[in-house]
């Protein structure tokens, strides 16, 4: 044999092969950290867009003095003018948010709100998918608000907890329509 040949001797093959192996198990460590924390960025965007929905839902209901089936409900200015039911906080006696007959009309209808265990929709079917989270919603008198007297806003809150425990809370208010206030 000569002296010119080189090549590696099984030792340093060994060696070779036992820093690639490090290497590429630090490597693959990362990566799969990284793969399992990226779905946490999903379920928090899914727990918004829910809260986001549920808010929206009851913030596009009235806030008035009356029921919004009472005759008077356009046109009193405080609980007495009301012709039959003035609001209240909670749901008057049959209302329901999944009821097509007798459903939440008011803001205030989602005081005392039961947790809703997975995502049911406004017919009380339940959403695909979305059996793992819970929402509560909260609907509170705020006091005087940005110039409106004391009584006369709601602020509701609605939590949103996914699964590894994301969570998300928005709040929005509500004034009263009172036109002849």
């Amino acid at each position: 044999m000569s002296t010119d040949q080189r090549g590696l001797s099984l030792i340093e093959l060994l060696v070779f092969i036992v820093v690639v192996g490090i290497a590429v198990t630090g490597v693959l460590s990362v990566y799969s950290l990284n793969a399992r924390t990226s779905a946490d960025p999903m379920v928090r965007k899914q727990a918004l867009a829910i809260a986001e929905s549920l808010l929206e839902e009851v913030l596009a209901k009235p806030y008035t003095y009356c029921d919004p089936d009472d005759a008077n409900v356009e046109t009193a200015s405080s609980p007495a003018g009301c012709a039959t039911t003035p609001e209240a906080m909670g749901p008057e006696a049959g209302e329901t948010r999944y009821s097509n007959l007798t459903p939440f009309d008011n803001v205030n209808d989602y005081s005392g709100f039961p947790t809703m265990v997975g995502i049911v929709d406004l017919n009380g079917n339940a959403v695909p998918g979305l059996g793992a989270y819970t929402v509560t919603v909260q609907v509170q008198p705020a006091g005087a608000f940005n110039g409106i007297p004391a009584g006369e806003t709601l602020l509701v809150t609605v939590t949103v907890n996914g699964p590894g425990n994301q969570g998300v809370s928005l709040s929005g208010y509500r004034t009263r329509y009172a036109p002849n206030l």
